[in-house]
């Protein structure tokens, strides 16, 4: 039975859990998980130290009682986890969940498409910053090819899932010569194109602000093309800021957490691969609860620390960023790296 929704210190509701089940990936992109510091030599996560599937699908109700109605499986790269499927038949059934996805690198869809749409899974986001060949071996370390993921969303189209998110990670110098390409393969097509803002998450992306090529540039850009227009959003917490096209073939999203922060309206919580829940995706430090799943704590004990952790948040990292001077540092300890939690 659901309890009272919980909310934060500023009134945010909690509503959609990120699970990261794996903290490896099969790319290595310079935004998040660059080569030159995580080679063959670099130390993830032990696979004792991964929350099993049992324990995942115990949290995930725990989570619903406490207002979630959203699950997203994240990585690393999700479809590098043995056996994902399993989990998402576990977590279909759960009562109260309205929504489960998985965010994938898409590389290796084609080959689990149709299990994952067999097991119960509702939506796929798929990441692609390019369809330049060469600069996407750059992007993404040289780990894969860009037909890979062509490929993989063909797969998944032909499994059933009839309209993906694509997530596009925007750096100015680097593949802003893209969004028009990507604009012209997805428009007139069911898939939903998302441009994100190059964002400051982790240490290893020595991010500078001077590489953020703004919402405002994107949607001119795009709109000297084709004529588009915002829509009203959908729900409270709706992170894409959504334009539709004014010849009626289809839509885009925009993410701006660096030119538009939407904290005020942050109804996400994660936990990583090793347990940890985190609340926002900058943070510095996580709140622990793989050792009391794994020292027979209650149900009751579970649900405190997820409501004292949600309760006691006041993070609105992303407001307190755009308030700063771009060579001030807002924060000193080391933010946890976006593989570790999914984006």
């Amino acid at each position: 039975m659901q309890t009272k929704q919980i909310t934060d210190k500023l009134q945010r509701p909690i509503r959609d859990l990120r699970i990261s089940v794996i903290d490896r990936c099969n790319f290595r992109c310079t935004y998040c998980m660059p080569e030159e510091e995580y080679s063959k030599h670099y130390r993830f996560i032990e696979k004792k130290n991964w929350l099993n599937f049992n324990e995942i699908t115990r949290l995930v109700k725990l989570f619903v009682q406490c207002g979630v109605s959203k699950v997203r499986l994240t990585g690393g790269e999700p479809l590098l986890r043995p056996n994902i499927d399993q989990l998402i038949s576990q977590l279909k059934d759960i009562n109260g969940i309205e929504d489960l996805a998985l965010t994938t690198n898409g590389s290796l869809l084609g080959a689990q498409a149709q299990a994952l749409k067999a097991a119960g899974l509702n939506r796929l986001t798929v990441s692609l910053d390019t369809l330049d060949s060469r600069l996407f071996q750059r992007i993404s370390g040289k780990r894969a090819a860009v037909e890979d993921v062509l490929a993989g969303i063909a797969s998944a189209e032909q499994a059933g899932f009839s309209s993906l998110k694509i997530n596009v990670v925007i750096q100015k110098g680097v593949n802003e010569n893209s969004i028009l390409d990507l604009v012209k393969r997805f428009k007139g097509t069911p898939h939903v194109l998302r441009f994100i803002e190059y964002m400051d998450v982790g240490n290893c992306n020595h991010w500078k602000s001077k590489f953020v090529f703004s919402t405002q540039e994107i949607v001119e850009l795009i709109g000297k093309h084709w004529p588009i227009k915002p829509v009203e959003e959908q729900y409270f917490g709706e992170v894409s800021k959504r334009y539709q096209f004014l010849d009626g073939e289809g839509e885009i999203g925009f993410i701006s957490s660096v030119s538009q922060p939407f904290c005020q309206k942050c109804t996400r919580v994660r936990v990583s691969t090793d347990g940890q829940i985190f609340t926002c995706l900058f943070a510095t430090k996580g709140t622990d609860l793989k050792n009391a799943l794994r020292t027979q704590a209650s149900d009751q004990d579970l649900l405190q620390i997820i409501q004292n952790t949600w309760t006691h948040r006041d993070d609105r990292y992303s407001e307190l960023r755009s308030q700063e001077s771009p060579q001030k540092t807002l924060v000193t300890s080391p933010k946890i790296e976006m593989f570790q939690i999914g984006g």
